[in-house]
């Protein structure tokens, strides 16, 4: 159904982001409902059934947390690898809303990475099925969710991934399958931009810096209050983000009448946060990718004096 009284940059926009239980989803989602967007978010975790992750947060919560934000948050199970239930999603947005203005490709789902084992000597299982989850998702939710998008001139397509074109591109990222997935990513959006642009349509690649996800704060033992204790074992985390700020930078392109100038381009958070002045929560702006060529892959002590 459609929400009504929604007040905000994108009241009357709806929006799917896909992947959306956790981390970066979850935190787009929330930032676009409190720029008074309808919010579609998916995932596979429900409060009645857990995905592989083995994470306790879901898709419901998402959605509770988008409608505390100001937004319409609605909440629908989906495995973006199976092409019917992404076909059902988006004729039900079609059904309820009409329209589609802003596509989040944010599915991930990989449960296991071999970091720095060559491709001999990792699990072939795995490393597919990491392939599947972030290549194959995707484009299975851009064959069904383009038809809707384009129907309307302005629609925005973001693919989520890890690196900017231009660091992924100089640097090895860890494993093949890893690698290879955020670089498929990064070409996808440039791909998709050549083929929504006589339509209308943007697409970029973004990724966030060192994102304070729930599995991160978990890894570190810390939580959102207190995750600056966590640089006392990593002392690099002090350029870490919340998932509020790639939220952030996805409503300033939705929000940007001039958007169209980033097609095909891969941004950063960070960078989008000089250009459009938002912040984190707590009012800094980490330009993480900067800080990790200039500091911590120049072994450099951690200070992050002047990039933040």
């Amino acid at each position: 159904m459609k929400a009504t009284g929604l007040k905000g940059p994108l009241a009357g926009k709806v929006a799917l982001v896909a992947g959306a239980t956790r981390g970066a989803g979850r935190g787009i989602a929330v930032q676009l409902g409190a720029a008074g967007a309808t919010v579609y978010v998916t995932g596979r975790t429900t409060r009645q059934q857990q995905s592989e992750m083995n994470r306790p947060e879901t898709i419901e919560e998402t959605a509770d947390l988008v409608n505390a934000a100001g937004g319409h948050g609605i909440a629908v199970q989906v495995d973006h690898l199976e092409p019917t239930q992404v076909q059902g999603l988006l004729d039900r947005i079609a059904f309820e809303q009409g329209a589609l203005h802003i596509l989040v490709n944010d599915i991930w789902g990989a449960t296991r990475m071999e970091w720095n084992k060559p491709v001999w000597e990792s699990s072939l299982d795995y490393g597919l099925r990491t392939l599947r989850l972030a290549i194959d998702t995707h484009a299975i939710t851009s064959h069904f969710a383009a038809p809707l998008l384009i129907k309307t001139r302005g629609g925005l397509v973001v693919e989520m991934t890890d690196g900017t074109d231009a660091y992924n591109a100089t640097n090895y990222r860890v494993s093949f399958f890893y690698d290879l997935a955020k670089a498929a990513v990064n070409r996808m959006a440039f791909a998709l931009a050549h083929e929504l642009a006589p339509h209308g349509g943007t697409a970029v690649a973004l990724t966030p810096g060192w994102l304070r996800s729930e599995a991160m704060l978990d890894a570190y033992r810390v939580t959102e209050a207190n995750w600056r204790d966590a640089t006392k074992v990593q002392p690099h985390f002090a350029i870490s983000e919340s998932p509020a700020f790639v939220g952030r930078a996805v409503v300033a392109l939705a929000g940007d009448p001039d958007g169209a100038r980033w097609n095909g381009k891969s941004l950063s958070s960070g960078e989008l946060a000089t250009i459009y002045g938002f912040t984190d929560l707590d009012g800094s702006r980490p330009d993480a990718w900067r800080y990790v060529v200039e500091v911590q892959d120049a072994g450099r002590p951690a200070d992050v004096t002047g990039y933040r």
